[in-house]
Parts: C-alpha cells; structure tokens; sequence
C-alpha cells in the first residue's frame, strides 16, 4: 500500500491529468467499477477504460485527452490479448510523435504477470513502471490483486480501507463460519440451487450508486458457470417489471445500498417476494464496503460451481472466439478481404445474415422472400419458456447506444417475457460470451454490426482498428453457428443511429 500511495503522488505531481487503462475482461472491470462506485478524488488524474477495438470509440477517448499529460496503463495478464496490445501500439506512436521514442515510455506503466511479454516489451520500451499480477489469481477474481488497485491507487481511492472491508468479509466467508452464517456460502448456494431447478437466470437489482458492478458481476458469474452446457446467466441492467411478468425461470438478488436505498426498488421487491419469486436481498452500508462485495461474490461463485460440478476457474470456450478473429485478421494481414455473406433479406438500409441451418429455419417460418422486419420477427418467434435473449453489440458504448439497445430489451421482455442481456463487443467476448457458447443452448441473438464512419490505423499492421473488430464480430458469429446457437446478424450499414432507430421501430411493432 505504501509503495502504490508514494507512486500516485509521484504521477501527480507529475501533472498528469487522465489515466487511460488499456485492458480486456478482467483487467479492465473491475477499475471501471471502482472508479464508477467510489469516484476520483480532488486533485488526482481522470480515469477512462478503454476496452474496445471499436475505431469510434477508440477516437472518441482520444479527443478528450491530452496525451502529453497522460498515462497509459496498459493491462493484461498474459501480456497476449490482441486489444491491449495493439491499443499500446496506438497510443505509444501517438506520443511518439509529440515526446520522441526516447521519453514516450515515461507515460506508460504495466500491469502484468512476472516474464509475460508484456513484461519485456515494457522494459524495452522503457515503461515508467511493471507491476505484478499474482499468476495464480485468474483475470476475473482479480479485483483486489494489482489489477484493481494499481487503478484505484492512481485516482486516490482509498486502497486500504477497500482491502480492509475485504478482509472482513474473507473471515466471514472463511471454514470456520458455520453455513448458515456465511455469506459467500449462502449466496452460492442461491445461484447453484436456482439453477439447478431450472432458475438459471440470475437477475441483478442493483442500487443506483452500486449500478457499475453488474458489468463486473456479468463477467464473474457466466465466465465461471458457464460450460459443459451448463450456465448460470446472469441478467444486468434490465428494467424492472411486475412480478406477473416474469417466468419460473429466474432468481433474483437486490444489491441494496443500506445508507441511499431507492424507494421504488424497494417496493418492487416487496411486490417480487410477496408473489413467490426467489429473492435474495443483501445490504451493503456504505459504497466503501465495494471491497467485501468483491470478495463475497468471489466465493459465491466458486460455490456455485462446485454445486454445478464445473470448474469455475477456467473458460475453454472463450478462446475459440480469439482464434477464428486472429484467423481473419491474419487473411486480411495478407491481403484477403473480409469474408462476405449472402443476406437472407435487406431493405431499408438493413441488411441480415444467417448460416445455412438458422437460414433454413428462418425460412421455414416466413419465407424466402421475407422482408428484414419479418426475419427479425422470425428469429424473435423461436424464444420459448425458459430461453433468454441476447444482443450482441460490435458499436460503440456509449450512452446513446445503450439507451436505444435497452429500449430494444425492454420490448422483447414485455412481448415475450423472457429474460434480456446486451453485451458490447469486444469485451463481452472475454465475458458472458463464454456461457453463450459454451453454456446451455437456451439463449436466442441478434448480433448488431455496423461500418466505421471513420477509421484507424493500427502501427505496424497493414488492417485497422475497424477490420479488426469486425474479424471479431465475425469470428464469434461463426463459432456461435458451428456451435448450434440461434444467431443472426443484423448489419446497420453506415449511419449507425438510423439503423438502431429502424431496429427498435421493427422489435417494437412486434407482437407475441
């Protein structure tokens, strides 16, 4: 702690204004939750996580920031990931330009494993500093390692006080705590009984100032519990709805913020408990006690997956996703061009795609002649009891986006009560894409791609920022297909807000 206090003051003092981490997965939620929960302080530099390969947003980081007043944080436990990586080689050539080769180094710093390659570029490069990973610890149980203090240190959190509220809730969690007074052991025995009866979609309530961790939860629970054609599927930032509208499907666990709860929340879980509906509810008393509910969900889940008999530590099927993208990319490294597809219907500026066995049930339920609207309706109409809908999202998150895709949700949830999650691309790759490909069959989705209105230029490589995330998009469609999911992709063209627009009108005008 003292050594992470004295290198904070030291970036300070050094007029640093913005950290920029570059991460994927687990090196990059939790410090996006701590800095959402707990806030920078006064005084210390502004923190953006950049965990997209999307050239948008890329850009949209860089127009705010001044790179001779920031430092990149770049963060990857093998030092491997494709993102972080080229994102280095993005921003080191910018500072290149404007500090020279000889100093640019000064304005980055690693997060890494001992002798990863990160580690010896970084020395290479002469990065301000390397700091440690604890190999054991895997990227989503993190949180509490260098990954997530590094971060927080740097925006002048509190770091002790995060890990002493950690270390009580590790007692309280610990062998000595009799079952039934054990957090941990309770919440897991929640989530893996529930899914054991066929509730296996674990439907967050989260107080508005603890809102961020879902994203950080999402990652935890289906990253672990997702496999073997299990999953426990969790469900974030979902609109609330009446009891009566929701299956026997689901359990529910409401993050309540003891000091600032939200009365309407409130009161729609009383109206879920009175109606039957599992519901755990767990108080925390203070946004500072982030660090104990890091820790509790840990051990939750490594409970739930010993009741699943999975290995909550490992995820076999998020790595099939990297391999079909590096095998794109690589094509077009070699002068391919990206792979084109027939469209099953496009009109209005929309264009969908299918493989041949989603194509032929399409078919089957509206034609061969159908119109985007109707092969929309179609791929909806296959959602039954007991399924989810996922939308899969290679666009820029923002705010925008992401109030338009949840209005999206909030319509597929009314019309067919089933349960809703969106995911933006990249990062839902190192995520919950691994219970949707490796989970239970149950989940039915609608990937949204569009073209970059502008591009970027990877340094070194001949393909850019935007080919690459489509290799992504693309290599994640096909192995969801080979792997027998109810997927289509719906294409938005150029002008990405008409066709989110034309998209909710279409699901809108849907009816069950």
């Amino acid at each position: 702690m003292d050594e992470l206090q004295a290198f904070a003051e030291e970036i300070r003092a050094a007029g640093i204004r913005h950290v920029v981490l570059l991460g994927m997965g687990g090196s990059s939620m939790a410090p996006e939750v701590i800095r959402e929960t707990l806030g920078v302080q006064p005084g210390f530099p502004e923190l953006q996580v950049l965990d997209s390969t999307n050239p948008a947003q890329l850009l949209a980081v860089e127009a705010t920031i001044d790179p001779a007043h920031t430092l990149f944080v770049v963060s990857s436990k093998s030092g491997s990931s494709l993102e972080p990586n080229i994102l280095m080689d993005y921003f080191l050539a910018r500072v290149d330009e404007l500090a020279g080769a000889e100093s640019a180094g000064s304005h980055f710093i690693a997060i890494t494993d001992p002798g990863s390659s990160l580690e010896q570029f970084a020395g290479e490069h002469h990065f301000r500093r390397v700091f440690h990973g604890e190999p054991a610890i895997g990227g989503r149980f993190s949180a509490l390692s260098a990954f997530g203090l590094v971060p927080a240190a740097l925006i002048g959190v509190d770091c002790r006080r995060l890990l002493q509220t950690a270390q009580t809730m590790m007692q309280a969690c610990g062998p000595d705590t009799p079952v039934a007074e054990n957090p941990g052991v309770q919440l897991g025995c929640f989530m893996g009984a529930g899914t054991l009866t066929g509730r296996d979609k674990l439907t967050l309530v989260l107080s508005p100032s603890l809102a961020s961790i879902g994203a950080w939860l999402e990652q935890l629970v289906a990253e672990s519990t997702g496999k073997a054609g299990k999953s426990i599927i969790p469900v974030d930032g979902e609109q609330l709805g009446p009891p009566d509208g929701y299956g026997n499907d689901r359990v529910f666990v409401y993050l309540r913020l003891a000091a600032a709860p939200d009365p309407k929340q409130d009161e729609a879980m009383a109206a879920l408990a009175d109606s039957g509906q599992p519901l755990m509810q767990i108080d925390v008393d203070d946004v500072h006690d982030l660090g104990a509910a890091f820790f509790c969900w840990e051990i939750a889940t490594a409970v739930a997956g010993a009741l699943l008999e999975i290995n909550p530590f490992d995820q076999p099927d998020v790595e099939v996703s990297k391999v079909e993208a590096r095998r794109i990319t690589a094509a077009c490294e070699a002068g391919e061009a990206l792979p084109e597809a027939d469209a099953v219907a496009a009109d209005g500026g929309l264009a969908v795609y299918a493989d041949a066995d989603n194509a032929a049930v399409l078919r089957e339920r509206c034609g061969a002649d159908a119109s985007v609207a109707e092969v929309i309706e179609a791929q909806l109409s296959r959602l039954g009891a007991g399924d989810y809908f996922g939308l899969l999202v290679f666009l820029p998150r923002n705010h925008s986006n992401t109030q338009r895709l949840n209005v999206v949700r909030n319509h597929v949830l009314q019309a067919h009560g089933v349960a809703t999650c969106l995911g933006f691309g990249p990062r839902f790759l190192h995520s919950t894409g691994q219970a949707y490909k490796g989970g239970a069959n149950n989940g039915v989705f609608l990937q949204v791609t569009a073209d970059p209105v502008k591009d970027a230029g990877v340094p070194g490589r001949t393909c850019s920022f935007g080919v690459v995330s489509t290799a992504q998009a693309l290599g994640d469609y096909e192995v969801m297909a080979a792997r027998g999911r109810r997927i289509i992709r719906v294409h938005l063209g150029v002008d990405t807000d008409a066709g989110l627009v034309r998209l909710q009108e279409i699901i809108s005008n849907i009816k069950q």
